[in-house]
């Protein structure tokens, strides 16, 4: 053991270059592997430390015990509590104060006339809070709010918006209400609440705007007397509570809400960088095989000679391994160090990206740093056991003939598995898409495609590789033929090359297609269903923005331009026991501006107790036309509702319909999401939406586009997505483009004789740069186009599964554009990995590489 040792360090002194890109793929691998859980942890103990500080003078708060959830959903909606519990509580034992927490959506103005904040965080409003230990915001400058249209402010959103102390504008609620700001809080000693926006009115303003009726409130904060803990407090609360209504401690409340926002966002978030992470290792793990299996064919007559004088097999092996081993604890080391670099770049990346996170130190655990090492150490190590366990099967015989090269890949063994294995893909996945749909069958298909892609990577390089260079004999003449013949050379060197650039080409036009699709999906949706000319909305996502007012429809529909304009609004409730999202409109004004389909029975009749609901979802409730359904709303009343249409879909109208009049007892703090407006015959688009605009601009200036605008619009957020996708599949691609940077230069030293023989019967250095970059755009091509081709399968796959898992149609797109920039892409790749082997055997000299043994 000792002997393999000193033998791998000395192999290591030696030549320190052939293990740099080894390096730099474990280093790249772990280091972001690193980050993502550095990252992770960061997010959760700052969204802990941010509902901490929000409770942290509340002991307990007193809610509705129950919530109705909907599909997609993990937070419930609840019913309001009453607010005159207030005088109860106070009279419990153990109770120093009490307040009721009125609290609903308002998005405020900037100086400019945007919308502040909407694009994730919520936009917060609710009444000021006057006892300074249950409210989370700390008056900073100004007063709190006393009269009406008075309103106090987070310094973040006055920042944002560029408002001060005296500023007047506009709130919505979403209807408009003039404010005046009269005060300035802060928030944990911060500006804000991460990008929270919050406006803090008087309690009789944010009845009158938050509130479906005076009385009425979000919660009840209650603080403790001295020596009473949060816990006894719910106990001496619970017994004078009513039924339907609970307490529960402030501190259960912000595990609530971290536990919320990991399972709706951070755990998704998190989840998506790992799967980065695991592709740059799997890249990284092919260029880390491919050093190690060439330096050990260069290394044949050394590791013969090692045999012939006595080594064994086992050392032999152990030496490789060893070398193995220190390039990767050292590499990982690194990546550790690099790991918290990044984790800091992402926290100060993303937020100026539009992913707005909470401000908190790094937080480095035990498990963010041993899992990446030891992750690292087993990649780096499992990459090179095979090519260790070669070198130690090399005969003492070898030591007689020329450095060998490994030339084996194309056998027919390999041709047949792989073929197998195409067949089994297809079948699995067709099954999974077509057959059966099925998420899991189509995900296994997927990876079964992979691995066969790269099984029957070395048999396709050598006709893939005659294909693609088939041009340079003609183009570049003796160049590009040598080009040509020496990626040709080693079938299974080639294809281990470019199945590193595969797999990121691969994942790029995976996310590529898959996001075009998405696009698709949204034009073919409004262009199916979406019979209006223009349409009002709100940009926002996440729980951000104020929704439209319930009054902008009908202000709309006065207009003379105007034939139809209907508001499509959002309530809850259980439906048959289980939580729907409803749409609160007008049925009939719906049918004329929305493509629903065939409909049975008659939109026209619904009433105040009638609904209509989708084909699909008549058929998960097994009801019809005439049938009764129960539906129970958040104030705990169960009405029962007769099936009076039944439509074919629900794209945008949803799967559940009600009137207004059927909503108005069991509403909130109403609000519509969309308004679609018709225009009357011999209205041009220009003029109806001019008119639609100036009417709009008097309930908040929401924005007003036309069909193709709003579909643009709705689908936003997926040039959002793929932008931040491939920033971090760039790392994949640099991993690659490094193998093969890598490769070439060893295969450069093992050729160097070869070199040496050419310039001196006439190459010149000009030539020979270009028969090596050459060479590196041909491995770069293969890598390419297959990578082109398997992602668009995987996205094929991808469209489809999510079209058999899903009750709207998707449609899949191929975008020709963007793939052919994937491809440019993945062509420079390789023309850059080539610039450097080309530089260095271009400096070879000719006499002393002639001599090379």
């Amino acid at each position: 053991m000792n002997a393999s040792v000193r033998l791998s360090a000395s192999s290591l002194r030696a030549h320190k270059r052939r293990f740099a890109g080894t390096f730099l793929a474990v280093f790249l691998g772990v280091a972001f592997l690193a980050g993502t859980l550095v990252m992770g942890d960061t997010l959760r103990a700052s969204f802990d430390t941010m509902f901490g500080n929000a409770t942290s003078g509340t002991d307990a708060v007193v809610r509705s015990a129950d919530a109705i959830t909907t599909p997609g959903e993990s937070e419930g909606v609840r019913e309001p509590v009453a607010t005159d519990l207030v005088g109860t509580i106070e009279k419990v034992p153990g109770v120093a104060a009490a307040a009721p927490n009125i609290q609903g959506a308002g998005q405020l103005i900037g100086r400019n006339g945007d919308p502040i904040g909407g694009q994730g965080p919520p936009t917060l409003a609710g009444n000021w809070i006057s006892d300074p230990e249950l409210n989370a915001y700390r008056l900073a400058d100004g007063h709190a709010p006393r009269g009406p249209g008075e309103v106090v402010i987070d310094r973040g959103t006055a920042e944002r918006g560029d408002l001060k102390i005296g500023d007047t504008t506009t709130l919505r609620t979403p209807d408009p209400v003039k404010v005046t700001v009269v005060g300035l809080a802060t928030f944990g000693g911060e500006d804000g609440m991460a990008q929270v926006t919050f406006t803090g009115m008087t309690r009789a303003d944010a009845e009158k705007y938050l509130t479906a009726a005076p009385g009425e409130a979000a919660t009840i904060q209650v603080r403790a007397g001295p020596g009473v803990s949060q816990q006894e407090l719910v106990d001496e609360l619970t017994p004078v509570l009513p039924k339907g209504v609970e307490a529960i401690t402030g501190q259960e409340s912000a595990e609530e809400n971290t536990d919320m926002i990991s399972s709706q966002f951070l755990s998704v978030f998190t989840t998506l960088l790992l799967v980065f992470s695991g592709v740059a290792l799997l890249v990284a793990t092919f260029s880390i095989h491919n050093t190690f299996a060439i330096v050990v064919a260069q290394r044949t007559r050394e590791n013969a000679l090692l045999r012939a004088l006595g080594a064994s097999r086992r050392q032999v092996t152990v030496a490789t391994l060893v070398e193995a081993s220190a390039v990767a604890v050292i590499a990982s080391a690194a990546g550790l160090a690099g790991g918290i670099g990044i984790a800091a770049g992402l926290q100060a990346l993303f937020p100026a990206i539009g992913f707005p996170f909470p401000d908190g130190d790094l937080v480095i655990s035990g498990l963010s740093m041993a899992l990446p090492l030891a992750v690292g150490v087993v990649v780096c190590l499992g990459s090179a056991l095979l090519p260790a366990v070669r070198a130690g099967r090399t005969a003492p015989l070898a030591a007689l003939r020329e450095t060998a090269v490994d030339t084996s890949g194309a056998s027919r063994t390999r041709a047949v598995t792989g073929l197998a294995l195409i067949a089994l893909a297809l079948g699995v996945t067709l099954t999974g898409v077509l057959a059966s749909p099925s998420i899991w069958l189509a995900a296994t298909g997927a990876v079964l495609a992979l691995i066969a892609f790269v099984v029957l990577g070395p048999v396709a390089s050598t006709t893939a590789v005659r294909v693609l260079g088939g041009p340079l004999d003609r183009l570049r003449g003796v160049t590009g033929g040598l080009a040509r013949r020496n990626a040709l050379r080693s079938p299974k060197r080639t294809a281990a090359t470019a199945s590193a650039l595969m797999i990121g080409v691969a994942v790029v036009s995976l996310f590529t297609v898959f996001g075009a699709s998405l696009k698709a999906t949204m034009d073919q949706t409004v262009a199916r269903s979406f019979a209006g000319d223009v349409a009002i909305s709100t940009p926002s996502f996440g729980a951000g923005g104020s929704g439209l007012s319930p009054r902008l429809a009908d202000a709309v529909q006065r207009l003379p331009e105007v034939d139809t304009a209907v508001g499509l609004g959002r309530g809850v409730a259980e439906v048959d026991g289980k939580g729907r999202a409803l749409t609160v409109t007008d049925p009939v004004a719906l049918e004329r501006t929305f493509d629903l389909g065939e409909i049975r029975g008659s939109m026209n009749g619904l009433g105040a107790d009638g609904i209509a609901i989708t084909e699909n979802e008549a058929g998960k409730q097994h009801l019809k036309t005439g049938d009764k359904a129960r539906l129970t709303f958040t104030d705990g009343r169960t009405q029962t509702f007769t099936v009076r249409a039944v439509y074919g879909r629900s794209e945008l109208a949803g799967d559940y319909v009600i009137t207004r009049d059927a909503w108005a007892p069991h509403r909130t703090q109403d609000a519509d999401t969309l308004v679609a407006v018709s225009f009357k015959d011999g209205v041009g688009t220009d003029d109806g939406k001019a008119a639609v605009e100036k009417a709009a601009a008097q309930y908040g200036n929401p924005e007003v586009q036309t069909r193709d605008e709003y579909a643009q619009s709705a689908a936003g957020g997926i040039d959002m997505m793929l932008t931040l996708v491939y920033a971090l599949l760039a790392l994949a691609v640099l991993i690659a483009l490094l193998g093969i940077a890598n490769t070439l230069t060893l295969a450069i030293h093992e050729r160097t004789r070869e070199l040496g023989l050419l310039r001196a019967v006439g190459q010149t250095r000009s030539q020979l740069r270009a028969m090596v970059r050459w060479e590196s755009i041909l491995v770069a091509a293969f890598g390419t186009v297959g990578g082109l081709a398997l992602g668009a399968f995987l996205g094929w796959v991808l469209v489809e599964a999510s079209d058999g898992a899903s009750d709207s149609a998707f449609a899949f797109a191929m975008p020709p554009l963007q793939l052919t920039v994937v491809a440019l892409v993945g062509l420079t790749a390789g023309a850059l990995a080539g610039l450097r082997p080309a530089r260095r055997a271009a400096r070879l000299d000719v006499l002393r590489v002639i001599a090379t043994e």
